[in-house]
């Protein structure tokens, strides 16, 4: 298949009316300079800058504060901080790993504004572990030729991170949860603030299609009608990942792509959806086990951990320069491998050799979850095989996290700004999001966006999108199990993208035929946002007929590089159909029009 026709950047286009949840209208509203969607590394960084720059900010959670992804992260951050580690080593290490698909530029800026990212990460309270001297304990990870991942409690690095972070909003006066008006209003103040157990829902636009806030439904309040808005001329997506399109997934349940639903129904281009990351090893709860399952981090095969399989056999070895620290894409396949010659549903991970003392200093955590499941680390080997971990494409941004929408920016998990290309490299996502949560607050606060009174457009009077009933979401998640996982042919996508069509058409059909759709709250919502991000994830990964990356299709196992090295790009239209371009190279085309650069 040929690649579609490439445009330089997406062609000014009248403002349309976009498709939006159904939703109550909204019953109450705040204003603000800016709203951040999302409490990881990335949206609360973002929104601290933010609120250091004198912007009125509101941060919007779907659980507490510290219950997204970074919460989760095992592994560490990485940055060249150590003796003889340079940036441009790190960005090697990036463009391997990431298999021909990096933006350049953008991985320049990470490895280059990262280390002091995350001194400042250090001033603002997190505390990684050092040695007796002071210097920084920094350990090897998979991809990664030298010791540069800065970790925390051995392996709870996010909960660290999350903890300092978390700290420093509520000790900024203003963080405590307020009570939200029952109806309109809600006067414009100083400093940040937090709306916590809030589903966002979808993008406000004015009539010149520029963002003009948010609409957001509150939960576990007691309240029976949550739903309110925030008007603000600059909203910042940080709401992590997709993870749960899938049924096994390292993701929390509150990973529903959220962030990625809301850009495209709001007009804004996404790309590389297809690779999604599974991680090698997270533990085998067993066969029929959905839902988010306990990781056992990168870092264990970077203190000397060996994969082998039922005979105690390494077969990793030969298959890599860096046998079990070998990228993840190629520790996965090794991995799916292996388990296909043996007819096995797992693989081990042994490291026995560690000892007591070293597994419950370095990985207590690790330790803790595996005796939980009544596996003993320390004495046998550990059963593992992939699951969805990281998506590696998102939202595309510029290198100031803008978006194809004036005014949406995006960071984290939940955009695409290049870095990460067909694989991530291990431990620089967390990066990745304070590098890029900054250069956003900064760009907001340069600009004057902020300036700018917002004028959302109401709301259609009758259903725009139709929902789906609650238990699409389990048809959703197998589907893409069976026809998008690590093993992926033109077949069971083929069979995949039937099934979602079919999911999309009774729900379509129901509404656009006799204005009838699923009754809206969390449950539907959430079921429709995984469906949106599946259709795009299925159309791209159909498209892609490569092997690249942690895109791995079994009936076009080689890399090519002269039709494939590009970017897929997806818009989802006004009537709800896919558009899908690529790019020209690895480079993204600018955000916005040259007329709308500042």
């Amino acid at each position: 298949m040929r690649p579609p026709v490439a445009h330089r950047h997406p062609r000014a286009e009248a403002p349309r009316a976009r498709p939006r949840l159904h939703a109550p209208a909204p019953g109450w509203s705040i204003d603000a300079d800016v709203v951040v969607v999302g409490s990881g590394v990335a949206g609360l960084t973002a929104a601290l800058r933010c609120e250091a720059a004198g912007l009125t900010t509101v941060v919007v959670t779907k659980a507490r504060l510290d219950d997204g992804s970074t919460r989760w992260a095992q592994g560490g951050i990485a940055a060249a901080l150590g003796e003889g580690d340079t940036p441009e080593q790190h960005l090697d290490d990036t463009l391997v790993a990431g298999a021909g698909l990096c933006d350049e530029e953008a991985v320049r800026i990470l490895v280059t504004e990262g280390p002091d990212a995350v001194r400042r990460l250090i001033a603002t309270g997190a505390q990684f572990d050092a040695s007796t001297d002071g210097r920084l304990e920094l350990t090897r990870e998979g991809g990664h030729h030298r010791r540069r991942i800065a970790h925390a409690g051995g392996d709870a690095t996010g909960a660290e991170i999350s903890r300092a972070l978390v700290e420093a909003v509520r000790a900024s006066g203003r963080g405590e949860r307020e009570a939200l008006p029952a109806t309109g209003g809600g006067g414009r103040r100083a400093g940040l603030r937090t709306i916590e157990n809030a589903l966002v829902l979808d993008l406000l636009t004015d009539a010149e299609g520029r963002t003009a806030g948010v609409t957001l439904h509150v939960m576990g309040e007691g309240q029976h009608d949550g739903v309110g808005a925030v008007h603000a001329p600059a909203v910042v997506l940080a709401t992590g990942g997709m993870g749960q399109v899938f049924s096994a997934t390292t993701n929390p349940a509150v990973s529903t792509g959220d962030g990625v639903a809301l850009a495209l129904r709001a007009g804004a281009e996404v790309s590389d959806l297809e690779f999604v990351q599974f991680h090698p090893t997270v533990l085998f709860l067993g066969p029929d086990a959905e839902g988010q399952q306990p990781l056992v981090s990168e870092a264990v095969r970077g203190e000397g951990a060996h994969l082998v399989d039922a005979d105690g056999v390494r077969f990793m070895l030969g298959q890599h320069e860096l046998a079990e620290l070998a990228p993840r894409d190629i520790v996965a396949k090794g991995i799916m491998r292996r388990m296909r010659e043996r007819d096995a549903e797992h693989m081990y991970l042994d490291a026995r050799h560690f000892g007591a003392e070293m597994w419950e200093r370095r990985f207590p955590t690790i330790l803790a979850a595996c005796r939980a499941h009544g596996i003993d680390p320390v004495t046998e080997p550990v059963p593992v095989a992939p699951a969805a971990h990281y998506a590696s494409g998102g939202v595309r941004t510029d290198s100031r996290g803008r978006t194809t929408v004036p005014g949406l920016y995006a960071c984290g998990e939940v955009a695409c700004t290049g870095v990460h290309g067909a694989n991530r490299l291990a431990s620089n996502s967390l990066l990745e999001g304070l590098v890029y949560a900054e250069r956003i607050a900064s760009d907001i606060s340069r600009t004057g966006l902020h300036a700018r009174v917002p004028q959302p457009l109401p709301a259609a009077e009758r259903p725009t999108h139709p929902l789906l009933p609650p238990e699409a979401r389990l048809t959703v998640q197998r589907t893409m199990t069976r026809g998008a996982g690590v093993l992926r042919s033109e077949a069971s996508l083929a069979e995949a993208a039937d099934r979602l069509h079919r999911l999309h058409a009774d729900a379509r059909d129901a509404l656009d035929e006799n204005g009838k759709t699923a009754e809206p709250g969390v449950d539907t919502w959430e079921a429709t946002n995984l469906l949106c991000v599946a259709r795009v994830l299925v159309a791209a990964a159909r498209l892609r007929e490569e092997t690249r990356g942690c895109h791995w299709r079994e009936d076009r196992p080689e890399r090519d590089d002269t039709a494939w090295r590009r970017h897929i790009v997806v818009r989802l239209n006004p009537d709800r159909s896919l558009a899908v371009r690529t790019t020209d190279t690895t480079d993204f085309p600018p955000t916005l029009p040259q007329a709308q650069e500042q």
